[in-house]
């Protein structure tokens, strides 16, 4: 007998029920990991397609449009009846479209009179809309587990920012030295004279005794980048095929939870999110872990709340803050930058393990983070408003400011659709559906509305590498 059709009573060895979450984390590393990786890799695809750093805001508009993935899956699965297809057909999607992007990511084609990375946008689409697409389609199969597997499945989306950001810094993206520009000739050819071709001088010409920008070259290249991800995804599938094996009866003969007899289970579970995998669930616990929780009406006013509330947060960490990161934080230097992505990255599965131990349901608390994440947004957006000057810009307060900053909102964001999605678990794979599709129409809104600022109008304006813009 599996995991899923156990009594209330039983529970699966702890070597069972931990290889189980493994899996779900691995599977929902899949969801994302193909567009994070591609925002990673920026600095390093700027430098040689035409498109610069106009990228972002191209990124962003095809991550918006790639939300006709969740529509396409979502009725494909309303005609077969059937989730196992689109989940496989959206893998499968990920997994070719990223081996397809390693080798052809920096051919351009003339349009226009002008040279575009048509392949590099193209495959970008495609790879949004496997990452929209998973949003509907592995969140809802989450139904058919218990409530602290949904928590396995949110730190697994934590590590598809995380791991690529990890595989960015072993590249060394983004790693430059400023040296005087009356001496940068004869610096780059002693460097490169003694190490190779390790450094690059900055294309722009300065006059004598200004600074100029001596990028090094990184450890490997983007395609190498992209093979790996390639790799991590064909592992996401084959996780998701274990899981299939696992627990054969996931997607056929168990009614997904709260859907069916199970409700009872739920609160227990819900209750004691650390609980002992050999512990059963009549086990007498401290009368203040006791709560009773009615199933989730998703048409209902706290329903409603929740599916908004996590609209909210997703418009603002999919779509308005990344596209302004770079604004933000490049003007305290590059290594601000690369903290400020690398630990906001980390702050998300961090965020997951704390809502293993802690777990607020109460709305009005999870309405109180949301307004601390939303201010610590606004800092960041002010930040980027002032860019190329930002206050405190130059110094280390300045730094640890901005790099805190994206840390505690990313992280409070993460903990907040953790807390959500666990609520909204109790509706049943209906409830996580409408979650996805919540999802995906906030980071749909969230890039729609930044993409005007940033591309069109050009509210914001980036600082250059070793130049004081800021002097008087």
């Amino acid at each position: 007998m599996n995991e899923m059709e156990r009594p209330a009573g039983m529970a699966a060895p702890s070597g069972h029920t931990v290889f189980t979450h493994i899996l779900v984390a691995l599977f929902a590393m899949g969801s994302w990991i193909a567009i994070n990786g591609i925002w990673v890799e920026l600095p390093v695809l700027v430098k040689d397609l035409p498109e610069g750093w106009n990228l972002p805001s191209y990124l962003s508009v095809l991550v918006a449009f790639g939300n006709l993935g969740p529509l396409a899956v979502t009725l494909w699965g309303r005609l077969s009846k059937g989730e196992l297809g689109p989940i496989r057909a959206v893998q499968a999607l990920g997994v070719v479209g990223m081996a397809l992007l390693a080798p052809l990511w920096s051919h351009v084609v003339p349009m226009a009179g002008q040279h575009h990375a048509v392949a590099f946008l193209a495959l970008a689409f495609a790879l949004a809309l496997s990452c929209c697409a998973s949003n509907v389609t592995f969140l809802p199969f989450m139904s058919h587990l218990p409530p602290s597997f949904l928590r396995s499945f949110f730190l697994g989306q934590g590590l598809s920012a995380l791991l690529p950001c990890g595989l960015a810094l072993a590249q060394g993206v983004g790693h430059l030295e400023c040296q005087p520009a009356s001496s940068s000739n004869s610096g780059v050819s002693t460097l490169q004279s003694s190490s190779g071709p390790n450094v690059s001088l900055s294309p722009g010409i300065s006059p004598s005794g200004h600074m100029v920008p001596v990028y090094f070259k990184e450890h490997f290249s983007a395609s190498t980048f992209f093979w790996v991800i390639t790799s991590l995804l064909a592992i996401s599938a084959a996780a998701f095929q274990g899981l299939l094996l696992l627990l054969p009866s996931a997607h056929t003969t168990v009614t997904p939870r709260n859907e069916g007899q199970g409700q009872e289970a739920i609160p227990e579970e819900e209750a004691s999110p650390l609980r002992e995998p050999g512990e059963e669930i009549g086990t007498p616990e401290p009368e203040s872990e006791k709560r009773t929780q009615a199933p989730l009406e998703l048409c209902s006013v706290r329903g409603a709340c929740l599916l908004g509330l996590l609209g909210a947060t997703n418009a603002l960490t999919n779509g308005v803050l990344p596209s302004v990161q770079s604004y933000s934080c490049l003007p305290y230097g590059r290594r601000a930058y690369h903290l400020a992505v690398v630990l906001g990255s980390a702050s998300s599965p961090l965020a997951c393990f704390l809502a293993m131990a802690v777990l607020y349901r109460s709305l009005p608390v999870l309405g109180v983070l949301s307004l601390l994440g939303t201010f610590l947004g606004t800092y960041v957006m002010v930040l980027a408003a002032l860019s190329p000057c930002p206050p405190l810009v130059g110094t280390s307060a300045g730094v640890v400011l901005v790099v805190l900053s994206w840390v505690l909102c990313l992280g409070t964001f993460s903990y907040v659709k953790v807390a959500v999605s666990s609520l909204l678990h109790g509706g049943g794979r209906v409830a996580l559906l409408a979650a996805g599709i919540a999802i995906q129409i906030g980071s749909l809104m969230g890039a729609l509305a930044m993409f005007p600022t940033t591309s069109i109008y050009q509210v914001f304006h980036r600082s250059q590498d070793c130049v004081d813009m800021c002097s008087p």
